[in-house]
């Protein structure tokens, strides 16, 4: 201990782990590749929402934005989205306070109403295809359905993926990389909320304007 300390003194910074070699620590690499993989996401979609901006009068004598959407039923959806933030920043929250069985009540909730969202999304573009309104029918349908069917898929992957982290909870623990990947589930889910905001307002409320 006594040789440590000499070395330190001399201006020698001991060695690093295994876990810090490299450019960086593991934790910082990970919140990096994160945050880029997140802002290649929104890049995504406002690439998606120009197209559907663009083509949302190419109806092709069908259907308008207003003659199909249904605000309440969307309205629903936004205000179950936006409380499973809610419950989500709690169950991270217990994450912090290391209290396990707050941790699964939260998930279960924020699970519960993610399904909700999809559940009622998926009987909207099921109304619409009933209809006549497929993917097929315009090229305002064809944007509507990739925008939103996109959201869709994220919002069904971050339920799977919270399904996997509430198993790696009850069989590892709370871990340091457990608790990572939970706060990165975290990010992923408040990011897929303001960007159902976005949607929300852009795509129904400005598309049933006379």
């Amino acid at each position: 201990m006594n040789v440590a300390v000499a070395t330190y003194e001399i201006g020698q910074e001991p060695s690093p782990s295994v876990s810090e070699a490299g450019p960086a620590p593991k934790r910082i690499v990970v919140a990096y590749g994160f945050w880029i993989f997140l802002l290649s996401d929104i890049v995504m979609f406002s690439a998606l929402f120009a197209a559907y901006a663009v083509l949302v009068r190419a109806t092709d004598g069908g259907l308008a934005s207003g003659q199909l959407f249904n605000q309440k039923c969307v309205a629903i959806e936004t205000a179950c989205l936006l409380v499973s933030s809610y419950t989500c920043g709690l169950m991270s929250l217990s994450v912090n306070a290391r209290r396990q069985a707050s941790i699964y009540l939260f998930a279960l909730v924020t699970f519960g109403l993610g399904a909700a969202f999809l559940t009622l999304e998926i009987r909207e573009f099921a109304g619409m295809i009933a209809i006549g309104a497929t993917p097929q029918r315009s090229a305002f349908l064809s944007a509507f359905f990739a925008l939103v069917g996109c959201h869709g898929r994220h919002v069904t992957a971050g339920l799977i993926w919270l399904t996997v982290m509430m198993a790696q909870v009850a069989i590892k623990g709370l871990r340091a990389n457990v608790e990572r990947r939970l706060l990165c589930f975290a990010l992923f889910w408040h990011a897929l909320d303001i960007i159902w905001v976005w949607l929300f307002t852009g795509v129904d409320l400005l598309g049933v304007r006379p």
